[in-house]
């Protein structure tokens, strides 16, 4: 079980280090060379596709009558509701941000899971998430200021509501990943989210002009249709086999780190002081949260 821990921890590095950088891909070709319908379509369609892979060599997993019905709320949450939230949120937003906006998964996790009855409220954690909050909010309002006219409230909005539904899935369906290979359930997430999707956004995805993008945007577009779409959250919901959700979300704290860097170092954004300001109390806000487990819950 250690090593299985181990492995658990690296998977999350890993997961959130690909995510970090789909924050200035996804800045640079959403709107501008791909709308966001056909971004969600198109990433459904090679998830759906590289999640069939394992098939070649693993043998196929039965899977509980009673367990569809929830297998596909799984589905429209992670893999339509999330997907179209990010997509649509990240092209009204900057990719600092949006980055930034995403840390705040950990807290989203202690409220769902004290309004769940697994967890509980203790004075450090009731002020981690009062400062967490605060900082939260901050950014997300910042949105559309003269200072901040790459991000619009709308967007910042959107990528906020998008972890609330990573913060659902990851309480809810800890069970369900528990239960059945990751690789079998993630077959069958997305393959019920390309379905739903496809008829809504097949006409967005005809109007790509690919012939358009030269060698960086269609390596860019490469990048954030393959690497993203399926990788990361097979690594995820392989942590959440053997970590508790809380700690799973700490691992979000690499993602604006590195997002900033390469967004400042492709050029698509400037970091600013009141940013730097907001995001350092939403991060001793999470801090607190984090700590709080370590210390006796006080």
């Amino acid at each position: 079980m250690k090593g299985g821990v181990l492995r658990a921890h690296i998977a999350l590095l890993g997961c959130n280090i690909v995510w970090a950088c789909d924050y200035p891909f996804y800045n640079l070709l959403l709107g501008r060379y791909i709308e966001p319908m056909a971004m969600v379509s198109l990433s459904l369609i090679v998830a759906a596709a590289l999640s069939w892979v394992p098939r070649l060599w693993q043998a196929g997993e039965r899977i509980d009558s009673k367990d569809w019905g929830l297998i596909a709320v799984a589905a429209l949450l992670m893999g339509v509701a999330r997907k179209l939230l990010m997509m649509f949120g990240m092209s009204r937003t900057s990719p600092i941000d949006g980055s930034i906006i995403a840390t705040i998964v950990p807290l989203l996790v202690l409220i769902v899971s004290v309004l769940a009855g697994i967890d509980s409220f203790t004075r450090r954690r009731v002020w981690g998430l009062i400062l967490g909050m605060a900082g939260a909010v901050a950014v997300v309002l910042s949105g559309g200021s003269m200072h901040h006219m790459q991000s619009e409230l709308l967007g910042n909005v959107m990528i906020l509501t998008s972890g609330v539904v990573t913060a659902l899935y990851m309480v809810f369906f800890k069970r369900l990943v528990a239960k059945y290979r990751v690789t079998t359930l993630l077959r069958v997430i997305y393959t019920l989210s390309a379905i739903v999707v496809l008829p809504f956004g097949w006409h967005s995805v005809a109007e790509v002009n690919f012939t358009g993008f030269d060698t960086h945007i269609m390596l860019a577009a490469l990048f954030v249709l393959i690497v993203p779409t399926y990788l990361p959250n097979l690594l995820l919901n392989y942590s959440l086999r053997y970590v508790q959700p809380t700690v799973s979300s700490t691992y979000t704290y690499v993602q604006p780190i590195l997002a900033v860097a390469l967004s400042v170092a492709m050029g698509l954004d400037t970091l600013h002081a009141d940013t730097l300001l907001f995001a350092a109390v939403l991060f001793a806000g999470v801090w607190l949260v984090i700590t709080s487990y370590n210390k006796g819950g006080r």
